[in-house]
């Protein structure tokens, strides 16, 4: 598995933190103004992006992803990748 996504429905902050945490993942809250821009890179560890408000694009594996509240998606490390949001995003990141 490269990249899982799913549509959980979840929202809540501190519940995606317990469910983080509970798995193994060390967690804090992020947020991105309209515009950002990621350019492609890799994280060392396992990552999960878990959005809480607005909307991120991943760019991964050729495709675009579009995430947007209670979407959430996890990278093996090492994984290609780049992120942009056009609205501003806000989301719980996950490393382990």
């Amino acid at each position: 598995m490269t990249v899982r996504f799913e549509s959980t429905g979840i929202r809540d902050e501190e519940k995606i933190k317990n469910l983080l945490k509970r798995s193994g993942y060390s967690v804090y809250t992020w947020q991105d103004p309209p515009g950002t821009y990621y350019d492609t890179h890799t994280h060392p560890d396992r990552e999960v992006r878990w959005v809480i408000e607005g909307e991120v694009v991943i760019g991964v594996n050729g495709k675009e992803i579009v995430l947007k509240e209670g979407d959430m998606i996890e990278l093996e490390p090492g994984t290609p990748h780049w992120a942009r949001t056009r609205t501003g995003v806000k989301y719980i990141c996950g490393s382990k």
